[in-house]
């Protein structure tokens, strides 16, 4: 049994809705997300503020079943190791049970033994099983403002 995070929630919309709103961090994690979300190779820009940022390369996609965000670089401004997401794979799996649609995100790395691993969960948790699950069923996502991101260029790097 892994100790990666993951947490997963059902839908009543399409698999294919539910691809598209994942594929559309902007709609429910941050609307200050630089670069591309949707292609393989596709590589964007996190940010929230200085408390954390990080670079994200779609290393897998298959439509209406699963993306796969690898973690290129990553800092932390609260934890002693200001970088330890990097290598971590960050997936997207949609499948249908008994007529609906589950999403279930994992973040393989993100394990007890992190420091950040109370924060980041937590975290995921809102982002994923509130923000991205309203996305796909009612429309609207809850994704950190524009105004609390920084450009990667502001924050040199």
């Amino acid at each position: 049994m892994s100790d990666d995070f993951t947490t997963s929630f059902t839908v009543d919309q399409s698999p294919a809705e539910a691809f598209a709103a994942i594929t559309n961090p902007r709609g429910w994690w941050s609307e200050a997300i630089e670069g591309g979300t949707e292609k393989l190779g596709d590589e964007f820009f996190y940010s929230n503020g200085d408390t954390h940022y990080c670079t994200m390369r779609l290393s897998e996609v298959v439509p209406d079943e699963r993306v796969v965000w690898h973690v290129v670089d990553n800092h932390f401004e609260f934890t002693n190791d200001e970088r330890e997401w990097i290598g971590n794979d960050i997936a997207f799996d949609v499948r249908t049970v008994d007529g609906r649609t589950q999403v279930q995100f994992t973040q393989h790395g993100l394990v007890p033994d992190y420091e950040c691993f109370s924060v980041c969960s937590n975290a995921w948790t809102g982002y994923i099983n509130a923000s991205l699950k309203s996305l796909i069923s009612m429309g609207k996502g809850a994704p950190n403002p524009l105004a609390s991101g920084r450009s990667r260029a502001s924050l040199g790097v």
